[in-house]
């Protein structure tokens, strides 16, 4: 084992460093693992991903894993009413080998935005690729960089997926909204407040993107300029760079967040949980 310059060894997972450095990537690499692992469960479900007391299809939960639901599937346990779907019953022309889910038509979306992110890069990086673990620790050595290449190439499209991220958050408020409503009667419920902040917490994590910071302002060349600090610009960068500050909370809390509104609606669907409410249900 071979000191060299920069304070640590060479060889896989070595270093000088004498703290637990190997925390912080085995609970990111396990947390998300675990996402990953419920997220897909959940999308070939199928069903229990709405909840509604009472008769009528205005108002009630649909789970954000579902939502959007561009078809619905009928004869589904806790499955949504038809006049949610944005284009009716589910094709005959799907393919059977494929399950006939809502989900599995829209998770592409945030997800291609959450795995594309900086800071989901940095640490999926660390955590199962190695390279490197941690700061000052070796990992799976790069002998040869090639550029931007394969997967690299790939992680540009983050700027793109932002617009699909923000169309997300509208989506999401709206059933906020909605969730407020039963029979076209407002009330308030547990699960209304677990969908209202949802897109609150995601608004946080995708308005504190690098992405969305470098719209703001992160492209202009001087804000020192006359009347530059003054802009209505620079203010919106400002409060961006606020939230960016925090973004690896903003992250983790939308992440969890997202999957426990999911589990609590598939709860109260199958009949497992009671969700209290202003409605008396």
């Amino acid at each position: 084992m071979t000191e060299i310059p920069g304070g640590h060894h060479s060889g896989f997972l070595q270093s000088n460093r004498a703290d637990k450095w190997w925390i912080e990537p085995l609970w990111t690499g396990l947390g998300f693992l675990a996402f990953v692992v419920y997220t897909t469960w959940a999308m070939f479900q199928g069903d229990h991903y709405w909840w509604s007391a009472g008769q009528g299809g205005f108002g009630g939960y649909l789970s954000p894993f579902y939502s959007p639901l561009i078809f619905i599937k009928q004869g589904v346990a806790g499955a949504a009413p038809m006049d949610h779907a944005w284009f009716g019953s589910w094709p005959g022309w799907w393919p059977k080998l494929i399950p006939a889910t809502p989900a599995i038509l829209i998770l592409a979306g945030p997800l291609s935005f959450r795995m594309t992110c900086y800071y989901y890069r940095k640490f999926y990086y660390r955590a199962y690729f190695m390279s490197p673990p941690a700061c000052a620790v070796e990992g799976i050595s790069q002998k040869k960089y090639k550029g931007e290449t394969l997967l690299l190439v790939f992680q540009n499209l983050h700027r793109y997926t932002l617009y699909i991220a923000l169309g997300f958050v509208a989506i999401l408020s709206y059933d906020g909204i909605l969730s407020l409503f039963r029979n076209g009667e407002f009330g308030i419920g547990v699960g209304s407040l677990i969908l209202i902040i949802n897109p609150i917490l995601l608004a946080g994590y995708v308005f504190g993107c690098h992405a969305f910071r470098h719209i703001t302002g992160g492209n202009q060349d001087c804000f020192t300029c006359p009347n530059g600090k003054t802009s209505v610009r620079y203010k919106m960068w400002k409060g961006v760079s606020r939230l960016n500050a925090r973004h690896m909370f903003w992250a983790w809390i939308s992440m969890i967040w997202v999957a426990f509104a999911d589990i609590y609606i598939r709860m109260v669907s199958s009949g497992k949980w009671i969700d209290y409410s202003t409605w008396g249900y």
